[in-house]
């Protein structure tokens, strides 16, 4: 049986591999031509712990108060997997019956539940500064009979919290974090009370890496516009100019890219003789290519090194190809009208070899068995970085911050 054995040692591949999986269910946000190390490079620098497939706030805290629960428990290393797994779903039904549970996890699949929230949330507990414990989940789950052993040795020096001792145990979660409910986890719902979104509010301020994101700066906007980029917010001009930068770049990108897979699912729609999906992608094609016309100076201006400056100080590891696809599908959409490329061959051309290196024998174009398993819209969506799952999690923050209760 195969296994991806390295996901036990680094958890943010771990995670964005897993997100990777999950979002090969949504057809318009697969990424069919290798562009996603750039896209999440930015989505990092913008919305930090944040993921594509988060659904609400609250689970910063569930995932949390779950564990913490085991815990008191000393649920041993052998069992937390099994036990914070049943845990986990035996939130989902009471999540069901209460007055807020929109973007339940597993309120379909149930007990068949594969991503536990849990799983989703890991990663963005640490960056957001709710877990303290560094290391990948299965690390924690392994490391918590040595966790236990360390509070019963030193039990007598942790409650005089003196400053020689202090240092003896490193907690798993956050000091400050706030108590669940006294009715928790037979009652729970996904809204959160005052002084839970003055929690995650304080958490996404303070917490270092977060500072300076435009997550921790939208924190103090109430509300936030409901617009399908961030770049669309009525008031980007009021931002630092460093999230300015890293707006302008982010949103050049993702114009500029959305008429590759376009192009892509052009391809594809005219190699399988759909007449309706060739008129589809030609229009939206030609769209696109109008939308370029209308920001020609400003795409004119841009600055592509410091981009690749920028995406490099969060991903080192972007690759050449990648770099070369990106950049030579920038020079042919701006070096004239573009509404001419998707009769080019050249630029027809560079995106049949791209998805061929990307894919070798599983390619669609050009393989009438692979073609099979085209939906007739793949990958179209253009990129907002993450931006629909913030503006969720910060209304959430926001609406908990107007309640009265504390």
């Amino acid at each position: 049986m195969s296994a991806f054995v390295w996901l036990d040692y680094s958890e943010r591949e771990r995670r964005k591999m897993l997100d990777v999986v999950d979002l090969f269910r949504e057809h318009d946000t697969r990424d069919e031509l290798g562009i996603g190390s750039v896209r999440d490079a930015f989505a990092d620098m913008l919305f930090p712990g944040t993921s594509t497939i988060m659904t609400r706030a609250r689970y910063f805290l569930l995932v949390p108060w779950t564990y913490q629960k085991l815990e008191r428990s000393r649920v041993k290393s052998a069992e937390i997997a099994a036990r914070a797994r049943r845990a986990e779903l035996d939130l989902v039904e009471p999540i069901e019956r209460s007055d807020d549970s929109d973007g339940n996890i597993g309120t379909v699949a149930k007990n068949t539940l594969k991503r536990l929230p849990s799983s989703v949330y890991w990663q963005g507990l640490s960056v957001w500064g709710i877990r303290s414990f560094r290391g990948a989940q299965v690390q924690y789950h392994r490391n918590l009979d040595r966790y236990y052993a360390q509070l019963t040795r030193h039990s007598g020096r942790v409650t005089e919290r003196d400053i020689e001792h202090d240092d003896l145990i490193s907690p798993n979660w956050h000091a400050g974090l706030v108590s669940p409910p006294e009715d928790f986890p037979v009652e729970c719902s996904l809204s959160l009370t005052r002084r839970e979104a003055e929690y995650l509010a304080e958490r996404i301020r303070l917490s270092p890496a977060c500072s300076g994101s435009l997550l921790a700066e939208l924190i103090s906007w109430r509300p936030v516009a409901d617009t399908a980029f961030a770049w669309e917010l009525p008031h980007c001009a009021e931002l630092p100019p460093k999230l300015r930068e890293l707006l302008e770049h982010a949103r050049n990108f993702s114009e500029i890219m959305h008429g590759a897979p376009l192009l892509y699912n052009l391809i594809l729609a005219e190699q399988a003789r759909e007449k309706d999906g060739v008129a589809k992608y030609r229009r939206a094609f030609a769209e696109w290519a109008q939308s370029l016309t209308k920001r020609a100076r400003a795409l004119a201006q841009w600055k592509r090194q410091r981009f690749w400056e920028l995406v490099r100080s969060v991903n080192p590891r972007i690759t050449g190809p990648t770099q070369e696809f990106i950049n030579t599908w920038w020079d042919l959409a701006l070096a004239g009208d573009a509404a001419r490329l998707c009769d080019s061959s050249s630029t027809n051309l560079l995106i049949r070899d791209r998805e061929r290196r990307l894919k070798k024998n599983l390619a669609r174009i050009d393989n009438p068995r692979a073609q099979e398993l085209w939906t007739g819209d793949s990958g179209t969506a253009q990129l907002e970085f993450r931006w629909t799952i913030s503006r969720r999690l910060l209304g959430d923050i926001f609406e908990g911050l107007e309640k009265r209760d504390a």
